[in-house]
């Protein structure tokens, strides 16, 4: 790619996480710039106005160009790599589990993350404290979901690693920070090791 490249992020979050992974596994340089949502820098007029109108990263700066959403920030810097699939089916399906992972998976298990690892059980609302445990249901039913899928497969589709898995995989192996316990779920954590053993792999701490 030949436009400079900046990710204004917060390191710890898993939607930021999947963009650095995607470009590390493709050998792309990014630039970081750290934002602390704790204290509403994503929310200043000059954030607002230049990088999100809609307050929220990840944002992948291409150029003169913002690219807000996670998913989709990762879908332009693997755009013809090996972690998009060229069949057609394949494609469609990767992208079926992008847009479950945000729907269904990111909203509970990364949401208990945040509240239990980043806020604490402490700090939290009335309200967070009664979505709790339909947090930890939803959560649960979606690695369950994973697990079944994952049974006599390596990849979440066809027969190696997309965008699909890197998506689900940002705050999947975290999971347990909100509380959730992987090891009840035998595929979704081979396939952990799986992608952590990737050629260029990137921790999140990293």
């Amino acid at each position: 790619m030949s436009e400079k490249l900046v990710l204004h992020e917060y390191a710890a979050s898993g939607n930021c996480y999947k963009v650095r992974l995607t470009a590390a596994l493709l050998g792309i340089r990014i630039e970081r710039r750290e934002y602390d949502i704790l204290k509403g820098e994503t929310r200043t007029p000059e954030f607002l106005q230049k990088v999100n109108s809609n307050g929220r990263i990840p944002v992948l700066q291409a150029g003169d160009r913002f690219i807000p959403e996670s998913n989709a920030a990762c879908h332009y810097l693997a755009d013809g790599s090996r972690l998009i699939p060229t069949d057609r089916f394949d494609h469609a399906d990767m992208l079926r589990w992008m847009f479950w992972e945000q729907y269904n998976h990111e909203p509970n298990i990364a949401t208990l993350r945040f509240w239990l690892h980043e806020i604490g059980m402490e700090n939290l609302t009335e309200a967070q404290r009664l979505q709790v445990p339909l947090k930890r249901e939803g959560g649960n039913a979606a690695l369950k979901l994973m697990d079944e899928h994952l049974s006599g497969r390596d990849w979440f589709v066809a027969d190696d690693i997309s965008l699909a898995d890197i998506c689900l995989y940002a705050y999947s192996h975290v999971a347990e920070e909100g509380g959730f316990t992987l090891a009840g779920y035998p595929h979704v954590s081979r396939w952990i090791d799986r992608v952590q053993a990737q050629p260029n792999y990137l921790p999140i701490s990293a």
